[in-house]
């Protein structure tokens, strides 16, 4: 799978070349501390004075490193992939090989970061239900409600919650007829395509 890139990431590489081999090195050293820290504008004030060029210059070149480093990653591209990928921006092999040295040392590194970047959502533990139904009260001798009740408990974080709800059944069918719907959209080939590229 090729690592496809915008025109303004292109921009944002199109600098290395011009900087060297040693000074992507520290680029890329920047990059991943970049992921590790946050944004750090001393380091790239220092950067830019050891490099001899501008701070925006330095921004943008850490800028498309990380993405490139980041999504490599993400979809945890094969070498020949990343190298196919990186051979289109034009650069010398020396830096090719540069940026994939860089990808393979690192991208284990990228990986875990990401993965503890990620939201820890809820899931399902269990689920209870009940109908009840009423049948008749003082004022109405023939009435009929029913209403159904579930309980639904989660794990978060190794906390077990449990939330109550309350409905009608008709609000439960439509409810039902919504998830499978979801469902089958997932089988779609441009949602199958998202998924995969979330992992």
């Amino acid at each position: 799978m090729l690592l496809v890139l915008s025109e303004e990431q292109r921009e944002h590489l199109g600098c290395l070349p011009r900087l060297g081999a040693a000074a992507v090195g520290e680029l890329g050293r920047l990059a991943v501390e970049l992921l590790r820290r946050g944004g750090a504008p001393r380091a790239l004030e220092a950067a830019a004075r050891k490099l001899d060029v501008s701070v925006d210059t330095i921004q943008h070149g850490i800028e498309g490193l990380t993405y490139l480093l980041t999504e490599s990653s993400k979809l945890m591209i094969s070498e020949t992939d990343f190298q196919d990928s990186v051979h289109v921006l034009g650069f010398s092999d020396e830096l090719n090989k540069l940026l994939l040295q860089l990808y393979l040392d690192n991208r284990k590194e990228i990986r875990s970061i990401l993965s503890e970047l990620a939201p820890k959502l809820p899931s399902y533990h269990n689920l209870e239900w009940r109908l009840d139904v009423q049948l008749a009260s003082r004022s109405l001798r023939q009435q009929i409600k029913p209403a159904v009740t579930i309980k639904l408990h989660l794990n978060q974080n190794g906390d077990q919650t449990a939330q109550v709800l309350q409905t009608d059944p008709s609000t439960l069918l439509h409810l039902i007829q919504q998830l499978e719907q979801a469902l089958g959209e997932m089988k779609t080939n441009h949602c199958r395509r998202i998924v995969r590229n979330m992992k």
